[in-house]
């Protein structure tokens, strides 16, 4: 008998033994099961700035923490070794390390400026077991919890996890359901994803700016206008594309097409930045 994974919109049907598109959860006597918890491919001390979080605690720095698998497929992935790895892969360094670990080194970073915990580099709503225990200590000892999404999760979950959460930049990869067909995601459920965090939580909002993809000048200020019409003072930040992945056949962002972006924005939002530039 198949069960459905609840987490995010895919509500993936698994036959028993069988791992979802995330490449993180797995039907395991019946039950969907996190099976990257505490798997981690990725731990590095950052400047927040690099989450891109501008306008939270400007000036410190975050533990980032990721594992490996997401719920999209993006060919122009800038983290794809570790997005569309299963955990199986060569390729990749996976070191076992629990929660309470994780919350220590938090803790024994404070001295290098560390504010808290920023679960990243792949999806962190796919390893919701694995960030809802490390939350919960982090939010304990009195720290910050960070989450870097591309949004795509079922209001239910993400409701339960929100109050240990204290920031988050959410991807929103453009503002037509046919560009968000191309890495089969939803563009409504990333709105309501932050409609939904701005509630409760500090949030920002970035776009990966493709060339001849999503840099229609209309269609960023129609997200401006739809980001201001929940709050002028969101952050936003438009980011440089290179060449990745699937996607070697376009140049990089031309640095006058962000800027020109960018005044686009202007006209709605108080607070747009460039990233990758």
């Amino acid at each position: 008998m198949k069960t459905s994974c609840t987490l995010c919109p895919h509500h993936c049907a698994l036959a028993p033994g069988q791992t979802g598109r995330c490449h993180a959860r797995r039907n395991i006597d019946g039950k969907v099961t996190c099976i990257n918890h505490s798997r981690i491919t990725a731990l590095a001390l950052d400047p927040i700035e690099k989450k891109p979080l501008y306008r939270f605690h400007p000036g410190t720095k975050v533990l980032s923490v990721g594992s490996f698998g997401c719920n999209l497929s993006c060919p122009w992935c800038q983290n794809h070794t570790i997005a569309t790895s299963d955990g199986h892969s060569n390729e990749l360094q996976i070191e076992t390390i629990g929660p309470a670990q994780i919350a220590r080194y938090s803790l024994e970073l404070v001295p290098e400026g560390n504010i808290g915990i920023a679960y990243t580099y792949n999806e962190p709503f796919i390893m919701y077991e694995f960030v809802r225990d490390c939350a919960q200590l982090v939010h304990d000892q009195g720290q910050y919890n960070i989450v870097v999404s591309n949004g795509m999760v079922c209001e239910e979950p993400l409701r339960e996890l929100l109050p240990l959460i204290d920031a988050l930049n959410i991807d929103l990869k453009g503002f037509t359901q046919d560009f968000y067909d191309l890495c089969s995601g939803d563009l409504e459920t990333v709105k309501r994803t932050i409609e939904i965090c701005r509630e409760s939580a500090h949030v920002e909002v970035t776009t990966l700016v493709i060339p001849e993809l999503n840099d229609d000048p209309d269609q960023v200020e129609k997200a401006a206008r739809w980001l201001a019409g929940l709050d002028p003072e969101i952050p936003y930040h438009l980011s440089r594309f290179f060449p990745c992945h699937l996607m070697n056949d376009r140049g990089p962002t031309p640095l006058d097409t962000l800027e020109k972006l960018a005044e686009r924005a202007r006209r709605h939002l108080r607070h747009v930045y460039l990233g990758n530039v």
